[in-house]
């Protein structure tokens, strides 16, 4: 098996190339000029938003794990360009030098809106007010109707491997004025790996599913596990569901966190 990878120089990425290498997994990563990549892996120069830079990257690859994105930006246009047009520039692509690849898309959680009654589940609808989500909704669709061997996995909340990512979070929820009840669907970077191998050994396909560890952490949660604080609050939490996914479907087709926690993860030193 042969892997290409796109966003493997960002947050989620770089994790994970990092453990195809040390698995010896046969990869290749997508990478503009001047970015680096973990020993083991192949860097191949191009460029979703530049569709004449794809073939090389794509020409003999068994899967493709598309986890390029945009989202801390208030530019919308360059949010839609990379998540939706640089998404249908690789499904191109992919349909026209090697159709036969399984493609794998990241996907988010925030798919879910602020409606729903009960943990966001893949049969729900979607919906979005924001560029990223919506964006992501799109891409989504592309996917589905390209024809090609698909899978789309909604991450939620991604922490671990000393990314700072929940150690920055309590301020940025209550900077967005999060409740300190409202729960959070997470995931540990280890998952992300866990999930992707399990999608391309062929579990998963045509699968939209929903990607999360065994327990979503409350604003206050997270900021009692980074040695920070939350302010109480004595109102009421207006939607206790909104940001928790469904993880039922993943686990009926055979996904086990290997770090079901994050205060299993805290305990092990692996934030």
């Amino acid at each position: 098996m042969t892997i290409l990878v796109t966003g493997g120089t960002g947050l989620v990425g770089s994790r994970l190339l990092k453990r195809f290498a040390a698995n010896g997994t046969d990869c290749r990563a997508l990478v503009r000029p001047g970015k680096t990549v973990p020993e083991g892996i192949q860097p191949v120069e191009g460029d979703i938003l530049r569709p004449e830079t794809l073939s090389q990257a794509l020409v003999g690859v068994t899967a493709v794990v598309h986890l390029a994105a945009v989202f801390r930006t208030t530019d919308e246009a360059r949010i839609w360009a990379v998540n939706l047009d640089g998404t249908r520039n690789l499904i191109a692509a992919t349909q026209a030098i090697n159709p036969q690849a399984r493609f794998l898309l990241a996907s988010t959680s925030n798919v879910y809106g602020p409606e729903l009654t009960h943990p966001g589940r893949e049969t729900d609808a979607t919906t979005a007010t924001h560029a990223y989500p919506a964006s992501k909704i799109k891409a989504e669709a592309e996917l589905r109707a390209s024809g090609l061997n698909w899978v789309i996995l909604r991450f939620p909340f991604v922490y671990g491997d000393q990314d700072g990512h929940l150690e920055a979070a309590p301020h940025q929820l209550a900077e967005m004025g999060w409740h300190p009840a409202r729960k959070l669907s997470v995931i540990h970077h280890e998952d992300i790996a866990t999930a992707t191998n399990l999608a391309l050994a062929g579990e998963l396909d045509g699968q939209t599913v929903n990607i999360a560890d065994d327990s979503p952490l409350t604003a206050y949660e997270m900021a009692q596990l980074v040695g920070s604080t939350y302010e109480s609050s004595g109102e009421a939490l207006p939607n206790p569901w909104q940001g928790h996914m469904d993880i039922s479907l993943a686990r009926s087709l055979g996904f086990r966190p290997k770090v079901p926690t994050a205060y299993q993860a805290h305990r092990d030193g692996r934030i």
